[in-house]
């Protein structure tokens, strides 16, 4: 079991700044603002040859109603509980606050091993602040910039002794209960026909969940773990970082990632939003399966409509989820509306599956999984050269290729190159004068003719000749 290092503290003292150092990389949004962090954010990180999990936090308030930072709060408290350590964040150049003070109380309630960090400790201007801290009651802190990676060696003895402990409890003789290995891969090719030999369907699947602002992304993904794992509430634009959650359905690893809410581009305006923004568009590619959430109250706006477009031209997996469903009357009616207007302005991922579904009732959410399970499958399918090939020539019988400065186009052979998403190769007299119309055509025909509703097709179109035209010929 790895150790799991909680860092915590107000807000604004560096906390996501240190959080991506021992990560390595820039995975949570960092900014001047205070109360950038909101959601717990768990992920590997390593100290030189030491590895273990480290959680971000939202900074912490005293709030104990039902307002966004009460409800930040027990976020907080909820990863102290499930710390092996705790490093308690000050800012050393402002010395320690009368919430710094009321933390601490909290923490040495918590019996779980602290440790102070004083942070932004470069330069004399920190020295009063970090001698300030011993009023804490944690003894000596640690002076570290965490901007700088300044005092990461003193980090890397605490961690260390937290590794030595938990090493010597494996030899407990009652074993550890340990959540699955989460293993993200999300590279590879396909191979056989209909299933990729490459392709394990009981590998971690990675899941997206995006669309405009309060859709019900995060209301969703914590039904789906069963628990408050990451914020809700009636108040638009809470999530700003992407999380990444675990979570086991069927036996099977689902990385949910619950992602910001995008709207428009001409109303993003604000620094901190385009920064989340960014993080939820570098999500879409980290994904398979991306579930576009629709408020079925207000369906397919432009908003709606681009993101549908924007996961098709990334190549992911597609699934458009309608929440609020129970907040619709005239079910059936409004059902039969959306079919139609899905249709209509979607043409480019016809057969996209749809499913109504509520996250705060939990009504559907079966068949959602359902669908997002059979969209990965769709997207890793691969079809044989014979079967194409005789489409093509169906496909060709019933609407030959249009004639282009009086020569007639013709279609040598197709074949399918890559899946994720199912890529295919046409092979032409001449690739660059076929018109989108009968692309279009081509393109709708594969869906219909091998149940590829819904996933992003590749179609690309060659010159040269059918390199099976002259098989089996003597020479």
């Amino acid at each position: 079991m790895s150790v799991v290092v909680a860092i915590v503290g107000r807000p604004n003292v560096g906390k996501s700044t240190l959080f991506n150092r021992l990560v390595g990389k820039r995975i949570a949004l960092v900014d001047d603002t205070p109360g950038v962090t909101r959601d717990r954010r768990l992920a590997r990180g390593r100290i030189g040859d030491l590895f273990f999990d480290v959680l971000d936090t939202a900074g912490y308030e005293d709030a104990t109603d039902q307002s966004l930072e009460a409800r930040m709060r027990l976020q907080t408290e909820t990863a102290i509980a499930e710390a092996d350590v705790i490093l308690f964040m000050i800012d050393a150049r402002a010395g320690v606050t009368p919430l710094d003070a009321h933390f601490a109380r909290v923490l040495r309630k918590s019996g779980k091993d602290v440790h102070l960090i004083a942070n932004k400790a470069e330069g004399r201007a920190a020295d009063a602040g970090i001698n300030d801290a011993y009023s804490l009651g944690f003894g000596e802190a640690i002076a570290l910039s965490a901007e700088h990676g300044l005092g990461l060696a003193d980090l890397y003895a605490i961690v260390a002794d937290a590794v030595e402990r938990a090493d010597a409890a494996k030899s407990d003789p009652v074993p550890d209960e340990a959540l699955p290995e989460v293993d993200i891969d999300i590279d590879g090719e396909i191979g056989e026909e209909e299933a990729n030999r490459h392709w394990d369907p009981t590998k971690p699947l990675n899941v997206a969940i995006i669309g405009r602002p309060n859709t019900g992304k995060s209301t969703l993904v914590n039904r789906l773990v069963g628990e408050e794992r990451v914020l809700t509430g009636p108040e638009a634009g809470i999530t700003r970082d992407s999380i990444l959650v675990p979570w086991e359905h069927q036996g099977r690893i689902i990385n949910l990632v619950d992602t910001a809410g995008m709207r428009r581009k001409s109303r993003v305006q604000q620094k901190l939003e385009r920064l989340a923004v960014s993080d939820s568009l570098r999500s879409l590619r980290y994904a398979e399966v991306v579930i576009v959430m629709l408020d079925a109250t207000m369906p397919f706006e432009k908003q709606d409509l681009q993101l549908v477009d924007l996961v098709a031209r990334e190549g992911r997996a597609v699934v458009i989820g309608l929440n609020k469903w129970d907040l619709i009357e005239e079910k059936q009616r409004v059902l039969a509306e959306l079919k139609e207007a899905c249709d209509r302005l979607l043409p480019q991922l016809s057969g996209v599956p749809m499913v109504t579904f509520s996250g705060l009732k939990g009504l559907n959410i079966d068949r959602l999984m359902k669908a997002v399970l059979d969209a990965e499958r769709v997207w890793n399918i691969r079809i044989s050269t014979a079967k194409l090939n005789r489409w093509l020539d169906d496909m060709a019988a019933a609407h030959a290729p249009p004639a282009t400065s009086g020569r007639r186009l013709k279609l040598r052979y197709v074949t399918q190159v890559k899946a994720r998403p199912p890529t295919f190769a046409l092979f032409t007299s001449r690739p660059d004068a076929f018109p989108a119309a009968y692309r279009r055509y081509l393109i709708n025909g594969l869906r219909t003719s091998f149940g590829l509703g819904g996933t992003p097709i590749r179609l690309l179109f060659r010159g040269g000749e059918n390199p099976f035209a002259n098989k089996g010929k003597k020479r």
